[in-house]
């Protein structure tokens, strides 16, 4: 009985000793140099084997997290995380002796240095995030032998080159994440074999080339993001056979012209954005059948006709973007509904009247079109319509030689004596705000989709700004995820001395993964851009730090117009999403000479034409303004360039 005993004990001994396997040690020993590289100890104590079945680290919430397959003896690693801890350094050549990881995120560090060709030893890969980190040369070809891919995230990097070719082999992949990595060049022929790819985030890259025709065969596609790049359309027929496609942002091409026509059977579509894509044609009327669609923009096209009848009663709706296009008619009656938040048909040959349920909505934009505004309009704002038509009975008609705006915030008193005007109202997807004399005017235009804080067009911090006497001055901002106009009313006409004060204050410039963030836009004083692709922090040398950009510009109307724009460039997401578009602290425009004198004969003639409408409750619901810019050609025909001109300062 007692040898019995001892022997079902000695059994048990052995069944317990072979549940508690081991790592195998090579991983163990590439881990451990790993953690002390990374300086990672305080959160991964090896004195206990890294696949220990209660180790903390192991859990789908941990992080780091080190989580193993011991199926078999002995135990193998197949998922590393270590996100957002801000580990430095560059990717040390031990991580690739972890030969059966599976899922490797790596995202939101400071890692630098390349990419090192051993990555692609990793064949079991199927998640790789490398995203919003400092790591830079090529992307390695290696990475194409990773054929078991599903997810791939290398954005906001600072690589150079072209994409390679050999990421075409990935035919199982689903998402693809390259936007604000530094790739350019064309998109590979050889991407045509990714027929599995659902999501491609693509934007803020140098890439060139026609958009392919061959995407229109990712049956699985659902999201495209493609703006701020150098691609050219035409938007390929193709892309109408992409029917699950529930957000497709496509802007700035150059090239040839694009129509609406691939439009048909997309109906799973939440957001479309095809802004500034040279569109021309009518709107289809299929589109008022998407019934998932919440969000879309096709401004700044060519499109004409009339806005379909089929957007009638479009409850899905809440954000309607239509201006800057050359559409004609009438509104259609019940376009606006309860959901509506925003409408924007502005600068259109549009007419008739605003329908009944205009005043439900909380944003409506129809500056340049010929639309009766039934009486709606705010008094207020149209004795600044006035100014800006250039009426005599503008009071401040010519009388004023300077404007100061403290942009976002109270009004201040610099330490130079000048007094900033309060510009701190609440601005909307659509919305206008005027000075209590009528000496200037602000218009916001856009809607920032994926913030997590709610759309928020005031940028506020409590830090102190360094390089200036005036740090208050700096501590809030106007911002916009679109455009953004400032004018100055009323003015004396001349030469004027036109200050631009910035402050970076969103984006931090720390040693951390959230100091890897750039800002990005254009800047135009009077239809002249004056800055192109112009980063705060990076001219600054770093945030929270005050900048002041100085420029000349002529008055000849009394009107001055400062337009600072988005053009799809800069990151994104950093520090959270939707951190992008113009921000603006303070303007100080002076005159510093007076006109000679107005010649009729003149080549370049600006006005500034706005319509401004109010709702009851003192909700001012409308607008922006902007220059019609006439230029003579050479066999003398009126051309008008709307919005601001694209050409640089001379």
């Amino acid at each position: 009985m007692e040898f019995l005993s001892f022997t079902l004990l000695l059994l048990g001994l052995l069944r317990l000793v072979s549940a508690q396997q081991t790592t195998d040690p090579n991983e163990v020993a590439a881990l451990r140099t790993i953690i002390n590289y990374w300086n990672l100890g305080s959160k991964i104590n090896l004195t206990m084997d890294p696949c220990s079945q209660n180790a903390p680290w192991g859990t789908d919430d941990s992080n780091p997290r080190v989580a193993c397959d011991c199926s078999s003896n002995p135990c193998h690693i197949t998922h590393l995380k270590i996100y957002a801890l801000d580990i430095k350094g560059e990717i040390p050549k031990e991580l690739f002796e972890l030969k059966e990881l599976m899922d490797l995120n790596l995202g939101q560090n400071v890692l630098n240095g390349s990419i090192p060709a051993e990555i692609g030893q990793l064949s079991k890969m199927q998640y790789l995030s490398l995203g919003i980190n400092n790591i830079t040369g090529a992307v390695p070809s290696e990475l194409g032998n990773l054929t078991q891919m599903l997810s791939l995230s290398f954005s906001s990097n600072n690589f150079i080159g072209p994409l390679p070719k050999e990421l075409g082999n990935l035919t199982s992949l689903q998402q693809l994440y390259i936007d604000s990595s530094g790739v350019s060049g064309p998109i590979p022929e050889e991407f045509a074999n990714l027929k599995s790819l659902q999501i491609l985030w693509a934007s803020d890259n140098l890439l060139t080339g026609k958009l392919p025709e061959y995407f229109g065969t990712f049956a699985e596609f659902r999201v495209m993001r493609l703006e701020g790049t150098s691609l050219e359309g035409p938007i390929p027929s193709s892309f109408s056979a992409l029917s699950k496609l529930e957000d497709m942002r496509i802007g700035d091409l150059g090239g040839e012209g694009s129509s609406l026509d691939f439009l048909d059977n997309q109906t799973s579509l939440s957001t479309l954005s095809l802004r500034n894509c040279r569109l021309s044609g009518q709107i289809p009327d299929s589109l008022g059948k998407f019934t998932e669609l919440k969000y879309l923009d096709l401004s700044f096209n060519q499109l004409t006709g009339r806005i379909p009848t089929s957007f009638r009663g479009f409850s899905s709706l809440q954000f309607l973007y239509l201006g800057n296009n050359n559409l004609s008619g009438e509104l259609p009656e019940d376009i606006i509904t309860p959901e509506l938040i925003a409408l924007d048909v502005s600068f259109n040959p549009l007419s008739g009247n605003l329908p009944a349920q205009s005043a439900t909505t909380k944003s409506i934009n129809v500056v340049g079109t010929s639309i009766n505004t039934n009486g709606l309009q705010d008094n207020k704002v149209a004795g600044m319509l006035d100014c800006l038509q250039g009426q005599t009975k503008c009071k401040n008609k010519g009388s004023s030689t300077s404007f100061s705006i403290k942009c976002g915030g109270t009004a201040q008193k610099s330490a130079s004596g000048i007094e900033f005007d309060d510009d701190s109202e609440t601005l909307g997807a659509a919305a206008l705000y005027t000075s209590t004399d009528n000496q200037w005017a602000v218009s916001s235009a856009g809607n920032f989709i994926s913030n997590p804080n709610g759309n928020r067009y005031i940028a506020t911090t409590d830090s102190q700004i360094t390089g200036t006497l005036d740090s208050e001055l700096y501590k809030t901002s106007r911002i916009s995820p679109s455009s953004l106009r400032y004018y100055g009313l009323g003015l004396k006409n001349g030469k004027y001395s036109v200050e631009l004060h910035f402050a970076e204050i969103e984006m931090d410039d720390s040693l951390s993964w959230r100091g890897l963030g750039r800002r990005l836009f254009d800047v135009y004083v009077q239809g002249v851009k004056v800055l192109e692709d112009f980063n705060i922090q990076k001219e600054a040398g770093g945030s929270k730090k005050a900048l002041v950009r100085t420029f000349e510009a002529n008055v000849t109307n009394t009107i001055m117009e400062i337009h600072f724009f988005w053009a799809g460039k800069g990151t994104c997401c950093i520090p959270y999403q939707s951190t992008y578009g113009p921000l603006v602290s303070a303007i100080h425009a002076s005159q510093v000479s007076e006109a000679a004198g107005a010649s009729s004969n003149s080549k370049h003639v600006g006005q500034v034409v706005g319509i401004v409408i109010g709702v009851t409750a003192g909700v001012v619901i409308l607008s922006s303004a902007f220059y019609l810019w006439w230029k003579k050609d050479a066999q003398g025909h009126m051309r008008i360039l709307r919005d601001s001109p694209k050409k640089p300062l001379k």
